[in-house]
């Protein structure tokens, strides 16, 4: 059994990923689906002996989204880029170059590229090239502002209960051809969104806000249509341009918190470092990460992230590995040793020979760790899911009934029972219910993967509310990540100032953590110049200081 992440661009409608969910659920080898509207991405369990990643990207384009693939530290395993990955490359085969001497995206065997058919779908959905949460959010912005603009006149130009509108028609225009040219603007390109939304939710059996918008602006704007040309009655030009303005604002300020949302993720895949120092052919040359092959040797200088996981073949260094294991002290590595992907070189250079690359090193499991834990459902997200589509079902049915008694049992205006109808089709869709957790989940897991605590699943995060006391086995863990000086002991005659402002001199030349810790301890002094400057590798370091040799270290030294 295997568990894989996929992006899913192209979700409008937080109750989007149940319809993802119902189809997948239907693919032979399928076991467990969990869709996340928060992330735009859906974690899929299947048996790789019955179906394939192929066959489930295959089935998410089916239900009209823009699936990338896999969801991974993009600059670790694509070539040339810096941000998460939508195709994973073989890493045991080099990459493919072009003529022009760019390296080409390589993709495994069993996998498909996204195709320009994918892109033109994506164009078809409102938002281009399946854009991500953020560049849809601008999306979104710019078709409010296209609505704005064209709705305020709609709004002037239609009495609204006063003695006279506030604009008058212009050009010679009629005043119901001018509210119909407006409206149209106002109306048929920022409402395309929803309409796609809608007959994609309907299609993959399920309803959503998008249905909703659809019936409320869609028979507001049709109705007034045919008023306009077809028969004598009332119009709702107004209603259902101020309508889609609110609700443009809305899913604008929505998507803005959903692409915020993801930024702890992103945090983590971008730890990587996008290049590295490989032997190819006898020299050392700087390739993008996504081209380190497994049984490649990687140089390691002073200062340098290590950009894969391997094992030491020469030289010796102390590497910062407080990303992954939280101890603030560097630890000490040599030939044989183990270094892991995103940690740091503090001091020696060494060679190492790559054996995880890709999705197999430790950064790119924690990062999978992380979005199968915000994917996951915690128990009050499971009632909200099952309780929305009912929800949605009995806001459609109660808007109708409105319209009825208003109508035909109360003899209200038709304008007035059609307001009441569209009102209650827009306030009543539970669209909050299907976003709140999701939401909390994925910020809740996302800081606390940045502040290196790793949640297993939503159902454990919602079950830490209940904790009363925390065991920890490991003591070197519960720091701040970084040493501090906490106490000066000086010889007689000497001041703690003194001490300081010598060390801090010397330390100023090192960016060793406790070097660090020193020149923070002697903020405020003024420190002497320093001359000879020498680092002892293990033990700590020399220097001449006011014509004296000063030695600073440990026990060792």
């Amino acid at each position: 059994m295997k568990t894989s992440t996929f992006d899913l661009r192209g979700s409008f409608e937080s109750l989007d990923h149940l319809g993802v969910e119902k189809q997948l659920l239907r693919v032979p080898g399928v076991t467990q689906v969990s869709a996340n509207a928060a992330s735009d991405s859906v974690t899929v369990s299947f048996d790789e002996a019955r179906t394939s990643e192929t066959a489930i990207e295959e089935q998410i384009a089916a239900c009209g989204f823009h699936c990338g693939g896999r969801l991974v530290p993009r600059h670790v395993c694509v070539i040339g880029s810096t941000t998460q990955s939508s195709v994973l490359p073989d890493a045991t085969h080099p990459p493919d170059h072009r003529s022009d001497g760019v390296a080409a995206r390589s993709v495994a065997p069993d996998r498909k590229p996204v195709t320009a058919e994918h892109d033109a779908m994506a164009h078809e959905m409102g938002h281009g090239d399946g854009k991500d949460m953020a560049a849809m959010a601008r999306d979104m912005r710019n078709r409010f502002i296209v609505s704005l603009v064209f709705g305020l006149p709609i709004f002037a130009l239609s009495p609204m209960g006063l003695d006279h509108p506030l604009l008058k028609p212009m050009f010679g225009l009629s005043l119901d051809l001018t509210l119909f040219l407006l409206a149209s603007a106002a109306i048929l390109y920022p409402v395309w969104p929803f309409v796609v939304a809608a007959i994609r939710a309907l299609r993959n059996g399920v309803l959503n806000m998008a249905v909703l918008v659809l019936l409320s602006v869609g028979t507001g704007y049709l109705f007034s249509v045919a008023s306009t040309f077809l028969f004598k009655g009332q119009q709702f030009y107004e209603a259902s341009a101020v309508l889609l303005i609110f609700i443009l604002l809305g899913h604008w300020l929505e998507m803005r918190a959903r692409a915020g949302a993801s930024q702890a993720i992103r945090a983590l895949m971008d730890l990587a470092p996008p290049m590295a120092t490989v032997q190819r052919d006898g020299k050392d040359v700087e390739v993008p990460t996504a081209e380190v092959l497994a049984g490649d040797v990687v140089l390691i200088r002073p200062g340098n992230k290590i950009p894969v996981d391997g094992e030491i073949l020469e030289g010796k260094s102390e590497v910062d590995e407080s990303m992954l294991t939280g101890e603030s002290m560097p630890v000490s590595k040599a030939a044989g040793d183990t270094v892991i992907g995103a940690t740091i070189n503090r001091s020696g250079s060494f060679r190492y020979r790559a054996t995880k690359v890709g999705a197999d090193t430790a950064l790119a499991q924690i990062v999978k760790l992380v979005q199968e834990a915000q994917n996951s459902k915690a128990p009050a997200q499971l009632l909200a899911d099952r309780a929305s589509q009912w929800l949605v079902l009995a806001a459609i049915l109660i808007g109708l009934a409105t319209f009825a008694i208003w109508y035909w049992i109360l003899g209200g205006t038709l304008l007035f029972a059609l307001t009441m109808t569209i009102t209650v089709f827009v306030i009543a869709c539970p669209d909050a219910l299907g976003l709140a957790t999701p939401m909390a989940i994925m910020v809740g897991t996302g800081l606390g993967a940045m502040n290196g605590i790793l949640f297993k699943n939503a159902s454990a995060l919602e079950d830490a509310t209940k904790l009363d006391v925390i065991v920890f086995d490991k003591t070197g863990t519960l720091t701040m990540g970084r040493p501090n000086v906490v106490e000066v002991v000086t010889a007689e005659g000497i001041t703690r100032d003194e001490v300081l402002r010598i060390a801090g001199a010397i330390e100023r030349n090192s960016d060793h953590p406790l070097a660090l810790a020193v020149l923070e301890g002697a903020s405020g002094i003024t420190l002497p110049e320093t001359r000879d400057f020498a680092n002892i590798e293990g033990k700590g370091a020399s220097a001449q200081v006011e014509g004296a040799t000063v030695l600073l270290g440990n026990r060792r030294l």
